[in-house]
């Protein structure tokens, strides 16, 4: 089953928090699909990423830049896996019928927004009914992520 951790937003903004998760995936080798709720968010994601941070070099790309499976991490507001990640991020309480097809699964989701946090939570229920294993990250003062709780996957032989 695939592991699936929940990312718990509270002290940065995703456009904070989401770089630094896929620099370390990228560090790690994985390639990464991100599913916005819009191509609008899509589109201003694609742009952010570019400029976030004078100092870091964040390689991705997004329907209009073409070439998916040249991009290690590709951004759509559909999961069509066209360059073949083994991550996939939701935001925006994007979901997912397919989250067998990766390794591991990051559901990121705004601690400030109580409907973010409610859907998060039935999210959380359906998948560990499901027998994935999961982790439960919230963010610290700092900005970090302490891992507060842990469902593992159901041995069903």
């Amino acid at each position: 089953m695939t592991d699936i951790g929940f990312y718990h937003l509270l002290r940065t903004p995703l456009e904070r928090a989401l770089p630094r998760l896929l620099e370390k995936a990228l560090g790690r080798g994985m390639r990464a699909l991100v599913v916005t709720g819009s191509q609008e968010r899509t589109d201003r994601l694609n742009e952010f990423l570019w400029t976030y941070d004078p100092a870091s070099f964040l390689p991705h790309g997004a329907a209009a830049d073409g070439s998916p499976d040249r991009q290690p991490v590709w951004l759509s507001d559909r999961e069509a896996n066209a360059n073949g990640a083994d991550l996939l991020v939701l935001l925006d309480n994007a979901d997912s019928e397919r989250l067998e097809a990766y390794e591991r699964v990051i559901d990121l989701f705004d601690g400030h927004d109580a409907a973010a946090v409610a859907a998060a939570r039935r999210r959380w229920s359906a998948r560990k009914e499901a027998g994935h294993g999961l982790t439960y990250w919230r963010q610290t003062e700092r900005g970090g992520w302490e891992k507060k709780a842990e469902a593992h996957a159901r041995d069903d032989a």
